[in-house]
């Protein structure tokens, strides 16, 4: 018990020094753009048609029991960057392994876009996301003026677990 606490600890620490030390991903940003457009052209229209969205290029997430994840991402509006943010998660349950995604978060309407700049903005871990890949078709809608795409990079995680995302932001 003691070695598992001490793997968690010493991983989450690396996640941490991992967000400070990315600040300005915006560069990342936009390549992780072009990667979500490549992977399926059915995600481009949300891009040209949402109020708002917020990229994150790299995410990474592990666990053991107890886990945790964080990424720094490029908020975008009218196609132009307008601010920074972090996302960060805990999350407890069944759990192992690591994991490396992209995520990208459309915000509907003016509404769902100021509960994000506004730091009000956090939801469950296990929220739906629709998981990006070569040729899937898929039909999804807003909920809470809210979707969220993901894209593996790379790992292995196994979970059933229960947390939440907290995400801040910086305006420009």
């Amino acid at each position: 018990m003691k070695s598992k606490l001490t793997i968690i600890t010493l991983f989450l620490i690396a996640f941490s020094f991992n967000s400070y030390a990315q600040k300005d991903v915006s560069e990342k940003s936009k390549e992780a753009i072009a990667e979500f457009k490549h992977t399926n052209d059915k995600i481009s229209p949300y891009f040209n048609s949402a109020y708002a969205y917020a990229v994150f290029p790299s995410i990474g997430k592990g666990g053991l029991g107890v886990g945790g994840a964080a990424g720094n991402g490029t908020i975008y509006k009218g196609g132009a960057i307008v601010g920074d943010c972090k996302m960060s998660q805990v999350t407890i349950g069944f759990q192992a392994g690591g994991q490396a995604y992209s995520e990208v978060i459309f915000f509907k309407n003016a509404e769902a876009y100021n509960r994000f700049v506004g730091d009000k903005f956090e939801f469950a871990a296990q929220t739906s996301a629709v998981a990006v890949t070569a040729g899937a078709s898929f039909d999804v809608d807003y909920r809470d003026g809210i979707l969220v795409f993901t894209h593996a990079k790379g790992g292995l995680m196994y979970e059933a677990s229960v947390g939440g995302q907290k995400f801040k932001t910086e305006m420009r």
